[in-house]
């Protein structure tokens, strides 16, 4: 079972709102779930109608069952001290150098340092135990960068190599790797039954697979509905204007015969669409992966809609058993 979550994807495909849901799903019947984002846009905080995130863990929604969501903002300058303070003890000293500017320099000037602190934050939580021995997180999930910057991002090891071969960060790197690399992990990849979105996801599935990252779901988001029959599909309505016109009269509408043609018109377009997203999904069956799908919501997602998509993912089997 993958304690930690990872979760990514082409950018409006919504993947932080996907993350979110994931951790509802997963937080259920008593379980807790750390939800941590990596941009510093305090996308987590407005799905979930909350104040911006700290820089410290905090309870911000319960899930059925009674379990909990706490939610993470990590800064790389923040985890810069902590890991100064954690491996070197500065203290006061590292604080210091945040007010001369050094911390924003290193983590600016190496971005692979950078991934280090961010991923290293949260491989600590999926480490972490209480007193008892215990995990304190069931599951710690990522919102993480988009797709195609995701390999790159966690693949921190390389990234570090030609900046460190020995000492702290260098081992802070492989501690991370070890995680990353392991069961415990699993990289979901969020699209839309659009070209571009599968494309880039099937490109950053080929590119977790080459640096053997663990690849979870695909995640299939926006989902909308097919509203009309399957002849209707085939056919466009071409051949059914007198019949539509006569349900029109039917229905009470009035001067239902000059609605006829738009009313075709957009049935055709939404068979056209039927039928691409067809070929995307066959796209998607294609790359040998565990998929689910999370229906469209038309009015905004706030909290009352992610404790639907979460119980959406729980009908699909994820967040339930080992398959979690």
């Amino acid at each position: 079972m993958s304690r930690f979550q990872v979760v990514s994807g082409k950018g409006g495909t919504g993947k932080t709102t996907v993350a979110a849901a994931l951790a509802l799903a997963l937080a259920t019947e008593g379980r807790r779930t750390l939800l941590v984002e990596v941009e510093g846009r305090q996308g987590i905080a407005q799905l979930f109608d909350s104040d911006a995130l700290p820089y410290e863990e905090r309870k911000i929604a319960v899930a059925p069952g009674g379990g909990e969501v706490h939610a993470l903002a990590i800064d790389a300058e923040q985890a810069l001290l902590d890991y100064l303070q954690m491996f070197y003890k500065l203290g006061g000293a590292g604080r210091a150098l945040k007010k001369l500017g050094a911390i924003d320099f290193a983590t600016t000037i190496a971005p692979g340092v950078r991934d280090v602190l961010l991923t290293g934050k949260a491989c600590e939580a999926v480490r972490r135990k209480d007193r008892q021995g215990r995990f304190v997180y069931d599951y710690v999930i990522m919102d993480a960068p988009p797709t195609g910057r995701i390999t790159r991002f966690l693949n921190v090891n390389d990234e570090v190599a030609g900046l460190a071969r020995i000492g702290p960060i260098h081992n802070q790197a492989q501690a991370v790797m070890r995680v990353l690399k392991s069961p415990q992990t699993a990289v979901h990849l969020v699209t839309l039954l659009e070209e571009m979105p599968v494309q880039e996801t099937a490109d950053g599935i080929a590119e977790l697979r080459a640096a053997d990252l663990p690849v979870g779901r695909v995640i299939v988001n926006m989902v909308r509905p097919h509203l009309v029959d399957e002849e209707t599909l085939r056919t466009g309505a071409t051949g059914r204007r007198k019949e539509i016109a006569k349900a029109l009269t039917r229905a009470g509408v009035t001067g239902s015969a000059a609605l006829v043609r738009p009313l075709i018109e957009q049935a055709a377009e939404h068979a056209q669409r039927v039928g691409l997203e067809r070929e995307q999904r066959a796209v998607l069956a294609g790359l040998g992966l565990p998929t689910a799908e999370l229906p469209l919501v038309g009015d905004g997602v706030g909290p009352a809609a992610l404790h639907d998509l979460a119980t959406e993912l729980r009908k699909q089997g994820v967040g339930e058993g080992a398959d979690a």
